[in-house]
């Protein structure tokens, strides 16, 4: 028996039960028992049950497509695309067609016809579209929360951000870092927000400056190297630069070359890749001697490489430089060394959305549900661990 052969009276034949209980159980309504839907699903499988998408349509009077709202510059970051081809792949397995919609296309009640639900990935505040697909008068999923005044989502699948970051600045200074610096976004996504937030905080926490700035959302290698010369030169005793754009990082890299910053742990301020703990504790007590931790991680006293510091001199060419990422990809897995970055599991994040949003049109979930997406940190040789 094939996929194009087997029906609902089939599957319900082989599941001892009544046709309408495999029509419920498979759709995810109905008052059918727990037990009963993962017995029908797994005959489903086995037997290579495939639903007939336009009589599905027909039935409950939907379009069988979603749609698939990315920031503006989605198209040419890694990261983006991994993600839509993740909510492609699982929209499918539920019968439904993704529809990438443009940047500035339609107006949310426009779409609402043509889609049974939308994802919005990242949404801006500053984005025109966003209220308008907000409430367009279909379920909506977020990836990330919504920041902004309009009606809320559906639902949204959340990282914590915050923690990601925090991560990656413990693991800086455990390298030796005793400066670290943070090429932060612009913008005011959920995102953004979390990382420029993070930065502040945990530099009073530990009593180290963290020096940050701001760059494009989606800046290019060229402007992250920019960024980065600018940033060295202005304070040279920065020795640890976390770039947060998808794809950024090997700008980064060229800017430490052209300086003569040698990239990794080994290299390190006063410090080597084996010092650990004591590099975070070297970290606090430069920040004591040289001044307390002001407002957003910046030193308000006279910091080593500042007018008034103890250190002005910090930073000379050779000097060590660790380099990081709030966002693995390509770029970061090819470059030369090859660049630490947290794996936000774009793919299986896309994945996670599309899912979200499937379980909430066929009341497999309730509306307002909220599900977390875990990340990874990968360490590899820029900030001294193996590649």
């Amino acid at each position: 028996m094939t996929s194009r052969t087997v029906t609902l009276l089939d599957v319900a034949r082989a599941a001892g039960v009544s046709k309408s209980t495999v029509s419920d159980a498979l759709q995810g309504s109905g008052r059918v028992a727990e037990a009963t839907r993962d017995r029908v699903r797994a005959v489903a499988e086995e037997l290579g049950y495939r639903p007939n998408s336009a009589a599905r349509r027909l039935r409950r009077a939907s379009t069988g497509a979603v749609g698939l709202h990315l920031p503006a510059t989605a198209t040419r970051l890694d990261y983006y695309m991994n993600l839509a081809f993740g909510a492609v792949e699982r929209a499918q397995e539920d019968g439904l067609d993704m529809v990438l919609l443009a940047p500035f296309g339609a107006a949310g009640g426009r779409i609402a016809s043509r889609v049974d639900g939308l994802l919005v990935i990242d949404p801006e505040p500053g984005d025109s579209a966003v209220p308008g697909l907000l409430d367009a008068g279909v379920p909506v999923v977020t990836g990330e929360r919504y920041l902004g005044p309009a009606t809320g989502p559906s639902g949204a699948v959340v990282c914590d951000n915050a923690a990601s970051l925090t991560a990656l600045l413990d693991h800086v200074t455990e390298r030796g870092a005793r400066r670290p610096a943070l090429l932060a976004p612009s913008g005011s996504s959920a995102w953004a927000t979390a990382l420029r937030a993070t930065a502040g905080s945990w530099g009073r926490a530990h009593g180290v400056a963290v020096t940050l700035r701001t760059v494009p959302f989606a800046a290019t290698p060229a402007e992250a190297e920019a960024a980065t010369r600018a940033l060295l030169a202005a304070d040279p005793a920065v020795d640890a630069v976390i770039c947060a754009p998808d794809g950024s990082a090997p700008g980064v890299l060229r800017a430490a070359a052209a300086l003569g910053r040698k990239v990794g742990a080994s290299s390190a301020c006063g410090t080597t890749s084996a010092s650990g703990a004591s590099g975070a504790s070297g970290a606090s007590r430069a920040s004591d001697r040289n001044g307390r931790t002001g407002e957003g991680g910046r030193s308000e006293g006279g910091g080593p490489g500042r007018p008034g510091g103890t250190d002005a001199a910090a930073g000379p060419v050779g000097a060590g430089l660790l380099v990081a990422s709030c966002v693995d990809g390509t770029a970061t897995r090819g470059a030369e060394p090859p660049v630490t970055a947290v794996d936000l599991r774009p793919a299986a994040y896309g994945r996670a959305c599309a899912e979200l949003l499937c379980d909430i049109l066929a009341d497999r979930a309730a509306p307002d549900t909220v599900r977390r997406h875990s990340w990874s940190l990968e360490t590899r040789a820029s900030t001294g661990s193996p590649g």
